[in-house]
């Protein structure tokens, strides 16, 4: 196991440590804010044309989007494993728990491109590009607009915490964490359940209310 320097600026492990905690929290702020103004936009839209969101939302796969948040939430499970096995110096055991938080990302994003790639045949695209004929409110563009921007912002998202979970694997794999030092996996999983937050709220908000 590699032994972890403190660096020269902090008193302690500690005191690094909860510094670090602190700008991640600072940092999931600006997230936060960010998928709030999309979320206060849905809102307002929303409002003006309820029966265009009733009627365009019927045209999403509630059985995906359920599937995605069974898979996402499954995967917060085995992230906060992760987190828990790195405390204790158990690096087989976080390995696979990262491991397995790293498949449900996949499987996640793998069901979302069917659902994109459905969504493009179709011609249920944002603004000048939808051309579906089904749909017979003149505003449903504006549904697709919000579904493809605020999913495909949280998709960027998972890409990214997979991305952050596999260096913290790869870690794990040379022993570096234990009860003295496991910060990185801790802060990933932060990250990670919000990701998985944002679309436990995006999920109804987009498939079920309509």
């Amino acid at each position: 196991m590699s032994q972890h320097v403190v660096p020269h600026h902090f008193d302690s492990a500690n005191q690094a440590f909860e510094a670090s905690k602190l700008g991640m929290w600072l940092f999931l702020v600006t997230e936060v804010l960010l998928f709030g103004g999309l979320f206060v936009t849905y809102i307002m839209f929303r409002g003006l044309y309820p029966d265009m969101f009733h009627e365009a939302s019927a045209h999403l796969n509630r059985v995906m989007g359920g599937i995605n948040t069974v898979v996402l939430i499954l995967s917060s499970f085995t992230m906060a494993m992760a987190v828990n096995f790195s405390k204790h110096g158990k690096s087989k055991e976080t390995v696979r728990m990262l491991a397995i938080t790293v498949l449900c990302g996949a499987i996640f994003m793998v069901i979302k491109y069917f659902e994109y790639s459905h969504k493009i045949h179709e011609g249920l695209l944002p603004g000048g590009h939808f051309s579906y004929e089904h749909i017979a409110h003149v505003k449903a563009p504006l549904f697709f607009s919000l579904y493809f921007m605020m999913t495909g912002l949280h998709g960027i998202h998972v890409l990214v915490g997979m991305g952050l979970i596999v260096w913290v694997l790869l870690r794990a794999q040379k022993h570096e964490f234990s009860s003295a030092y496991n910060t990185p996996v801790e802060l990933v999983g932060i990250y990670w359940h919000l990701v998985d937050l944002i679309w436990i709220y995006l999920f109804p908000l987009l498939y079920l209310i309509g």
